[in-house]
Protein backbone atom coordinates (compact mmCIF):
# COMPACT_ATOMS: atom_id res chain seq x y z
CA UNK A 1 0.00 0.00 0.00
CA UNK A 2 1.10 3.52 -1.07
CA UNK A 3 1.64 6.06 1.71
CA UNK A 4 -0.75 9.18 1.07
CA UNK A 5 0.62 12.47 1.14
CA UNK A 6 -0.24 15.46 3.63
CA UNK A 7 0.34 19.04 4.20
CA UNK A 8 -0.88 19.72 7.77
CA UNK A 9 -1.75 23.69 7.68
CA UNK A 10 -3.07 25.92 10.31
CA UNK A 11 -6.59 25.34 10.53
CA UNK A 12 -6.89 21.90 7.97
CA UNK A 13 -5.64 18.85 6.45
CA UNK A 14 -4.37 18.69 2.80
CA UNK A 15 -3.81 15.18 1.91
CA UNK A 16 -2.71 14.03 -1.68
CA UNK A 17 -3.38 10.29 -3.03
CA UNK A 18 -1.04 10.67 -6.31
CA UNK A 19 -3.94 11.78 -8.24
CA UNK A 20 -5.93 14.44 -6.75
CA UNK A 21 -5.76 16.76 -3.06
CA UNK A 22 -8.44 16.18 -0.61
CA UNK A 23 -9.13 18.61 2.29
CA UNK A 24 -10.33 17.76 5.76
CA UNK A 25 -10.71 18.81 9.49
CA UNK A 26 -8.24 17.31 11.88
CA UNK A 27 -10.86 15.33 13.01
CA UNK A 28 -11.97 14.42 9.68
CA UNK A 29 -8.55 13.35 8.17
CA UNK A 30 -7.85 11.29 11.27
CA UNK A 31 -10.86 9.31 11.31
CA UNK A 32 -10.70 8.65 7.73
CA UNK A 33 -6.69 7.75 7.61
CA UNK A 34 -5.34 6.81 10.75
CA UNK A 35 -5.32 2.94 9.22
CA UNK A 36 -3.07 4.62 6.13
CA UNK A 37 0.42 4.58 5.74
CA UNK A 38 0.88 8.51 5.43
CA UNK A 39 3.67 11.08 5.17
CA UNK A 40 3.43 14.61 6.15
CA UNK A 41 4.72 17.99 7.20
CA UNK A 42 3.13 19.96 8.97
CA UNK A 43 3.21 23.87 10.57
CA UNK A 44 1.17 23.50 13.63
CA UNK A 45 3.38 22.49 16.54
CA UNK A 46 0.18 22.02 18.62
CA UNK A 47 -1.41 18.90 16.80
CA UNK A 48 1.65 17.18 16.61
CA UNK A 49 0.98 16.16 20.27
CA UNK A 50 -2.06 14.02 18.76
CA UNK A 51 -0.76 12.58 15.24
CA UNK A 52 2.20 11.67 16.84
CA UNK A 53 1.14 8.78 18.08
CA UNK A 54 -0.73 7.12 15.20
CA UNK A 55 1.47 4.41 14.35
CA UNK A 56 1.14 4.31 10.61
CA UNK A 57 2.13 8.32 10.16
CA UNK A 58 5.42 9.84 9.45
CA UNK A 59 6.40 13.44 9.74
CA UNK A 60 8.98 14.11 7.50
CA UNK A 61 9.21 17.73 7.67
CA UNK A 62 13.14 17.63 8.45
CA UNK A 63 13.40 16.33 4.96
CA UNK A 64 12.01 19.18 3.05
CA UNK A 65 15.12 21.22 2.44
CA UNK A 66 16.15 23.91 0.22
CA UNK A 67 19.35 25.52 -0.56
CA UNK A 68 19.79 28.95 0.52
CA UNK A 69 16.54 28.66 3.12
CA UNK A 70 15.93 30.65 6.50
CA UNK A 71 15.42 29.76 9.58
CA UNK A 72 11.84 29.90 10.34
CA UNK A 73 10.73 29.46 6.44
CA UNK A 74 7.43 27.29 6.63
CA UNK A 75 8.59 23.49 5.97
CA UNK A 76 5.23 24.17 3.11
CA UNK A 77 6.64 26.68 1.58
CA UNK A 78 9.88 25.18 1.21
CA UNK A 79 8.13 22.06 -0.37
CA UNK A 80 6.38 23.94 -2.88
CA UNK A 81 9.91 25.66 -3.79
CA UNK A 82 11.06 22.25 -4.77
CA UNK A 83 8.33 21.45 -7.15
CA UNK A 84 10.46 23.21 -9.71
CA UNK A 85 13.51 24.89 -9.81
CA UNK A 86 13.04 27.83 -11.32
CA UNK A 87 10.21 30.02 -11.05
CA UNK A 88 8.20 32.31 -8.76
CA UNK A 89 6.34 30.43 -6.58
CA UNK A 90 2.80 32.07 -5.08
CA UNK A 91 0.80 30.40 -2.17
CA UNK A 92 -2.18 32.25 -2.18
CA UNK A 93 -4.03 31.36 1.22
CA UNK A 94 -4.83 32.67 4.76
CA UNK A 95 -1.74 34.60 3.84
CA UNK A 96 0.28 35.36 0.43
CA UNK A 97 3.65 34.22 0.28
CA UNK A 98 5.70 34.39 -2.84
CA UNK A 99 8.88 33.02 -3.25
CA UNK A 100 11.87 33.25 -5.89
CA UNK A 101 13.55 30.15 -7.00
CA UNK A 102 16.50 29.83 -9.47
CA UNK A 103 18.39 26.85 -11.02
CA UNK A 104 17.45 25.18 -7.50
CA UNK A 105 18.37 28.34 -4.65
CA UNK A 106 16.03 29.88 -2.93
CA UNK A 107 16.69 33.67 -3.55
CA UNK A 108 14.08 35.09 -1.21
CA UNK A 109 10.55 36.48 -1.39
CA UNK A 110 8.01 38.50 0.30
CA UNK A 111 4.77 37.89 2.47
CA UNK A 112 0.70 39.77 2.16
CA UNK A 113 -1.84 39.00 3.77
CA UNK A 114 -4.32 37.05 2.54
CA UNK A 115 -6.96 38.74 0.27
CA UNK A 116 -10.20 37.52 3.18
CA UNK A 117 -7.36 39.13 5.90
CA UNK A 118 -7.21 42.81 3.70
CA UNK A 119 -10.69 42.51 3.23
CA UNK A 120 -11.35 42.27 7.03
CA UNK A 121 -8.95 45.30 7.95
CA UNK A 122 -10.86 47.24 5.76
CA UNK A 123 -14.15 46.42 7.72
CA UNK A 124 -12.25 47.30 10.99
CA UNK A 125 -11.23 50.74 9.58
CA UNK A 126 -15.36 51.92 8.75
CA UNK A 127 -18.56 49.70 7.89
CA UNK A 128 -18.35 52.06 4.89
CA UNK A 129 -15.45 49.90 3.57
CA UNK A 130 -17.13 46.38 4.92
CA UNK A 131 -17.53 45.13 1.26
CA UNK A 132 -16.81 41.80 -0.91
CA UNK A 133 -14.21 41.38 -3.13
CA UNK A 134 -15.31 42.30 -6.86
CA UNK A 135 -13.73 38.92 -8.55
CA UNK A 136 -14.17 40.47 -12.09
CA UNK A 137 -12.18 43.52 -11.19
CA UNK A 138 -9.88 45.49 -14.26
CA UNK A 139 -6.63 46.12 -12.73
CA UNK A 140 -6.05 48.05 -16.18
CA UNK A 141 -8.22 51.30 -15.43
CA UNK A 142 -8.65 52.90 -12.18
CA UNK A 143 -11.87 52.77 -10.50
CA UNK A 144 -14.83 54.50 -9.23
CA UNK A 145 -17.22 52.68 -6.92
CA UNK A 146 -15.52 51.67 -2.89
CA UNK A 147 -16.37 48.22 -3.93
CA UNK A 148 -13.67 48.04 -7.17
CA UNK A 149 -11.54 50.84 -5.71
CA UNK A 150 -10.78 48.32 -2.69
CA UNK A 151 -10.59 45.12 -4.76
CA UNK A 152 -8.27 47.34 -7.07
CA UNK A 153 -6.30 48.42 -4.22
CA UNK A 154 -5.93 44.78 -3.13
CA UNK A 155 -5.08 42.27 -6.01
CA UNK A 156 -3.53 45.65 -8.17
CA UNK A 157 -0.89 46.21 -5.22
CA UNK A 158 -0.43 41.86 -5.50
CA UNK A 159 0.14 41.95 -9.29
CA UNK A 160 2.65 44.80 -9.28
CA UNK A 161 5.15 43.00 -6.73
CA UNK A 162 4.97 40.15 -8.37
CA UNK A 163 5.29 41.47 -11.90
CA UNK A 164 8.30 43.60 -10.39
CA UNK A 165 10.33 39.93 -9.85
CA UNK A 166 8.62 37.75 -12.16
CA UNK A 167 11.39 38.71 -14.79
CA UNK A 168 9.37 36.60 -16.94
CA UNK A 169 9.97 33.53 -15.09
CA UNK A 170 6.90 31.14 -14.93
CA UNK A 171 4.51 31.97 -11.84
CA UNK A 172 3.23 28.55 -10.13
CA UNK A 173 -0.04 29.01 -7.63
CA UNK A 174 -1.30 27.09 -5.22
CA UNK A 175 -3.66 27.76 -1.98
CA UNK A 176 -7.25 28.69 -1.70
CA UNK A 177 -7.51 31.73 -3.76
CA UNK A 178 -4.52 30.62 -6.01
CA UNK A 179 -6.49 29.88 -8.87
CA UNK A 180 -8.21 33.11 -8.54
CA UNK A 181 -4.76 35.11 -8.68
CA UNK A 182 -3.48 33.14 -11.30
CA UNK A 183 -5.92 34.68 -14.03
CA UNK A 184 -4.26 38.22 -13.81
CA UNK A 185 -1.49 37.02 -15.07
CA UNK A 186 0.67 35.71 -18.15
CA UNK A 187 2.88 32.47 -17.77
CA UNK A 188 1.02 31.60 -14.77
CA UNK A 189 0.05 27.84 -13.48
CA UNK A 190 -2.34 26.64 -10.56
CA UNK A 191 -1.48 23.64 -9.45
CA UNK A 192 -2.81 22.48 -6.33
CA UNK A 193 -0.43 19.26 -5.88
CA UNK A 194 2.43 21.60 -6.12
CA UNK A 195 3.41 21.29 -2.24
CA UNK A 196 3.11 17.82 -2.59
CA UNK A 197 5.10 17.05 -5.84
CA UNK A 198 7.77 18.75 -3.80
CA UNK A 199 7.46 16.49 -1.12
CA UNK A 200 7.85 13.26 -3.57
CA UNK A 201 10.79 15.60 -4.98
CA UNK A 202 12.36 15.06 -1.60
CA UNK A 203 11.70 11.93 -0.71
CA UNK A 204 13.08 10.58 -3.87
CA UNK A 205 16.56 12.74 -3.19
CA UNK A 206 16.49 11.18 0.21
CA UNK A 207 16.09 7.56 -1.07
CA UNK A 208 18.61 8.02 -3.44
Amino acid sequence: MNSLLADIGNTHFHIYDGGSVEHWTYDEAIDKYADRPLKYISVNAKIEEKIGQIALWENISALIRIPNEYETMGVDRKAFCLSHDNGVFIDAGSAITVDVMQRGIYRGGYIFPGIRAMLESYKRISPVLDVPLDRHIDVTRLPLTTKEQISYGIIASIKALIDRHSNGQMLYFTGGDGKFMAGFFRHAVYDEALVFKGMEHALAQFKD
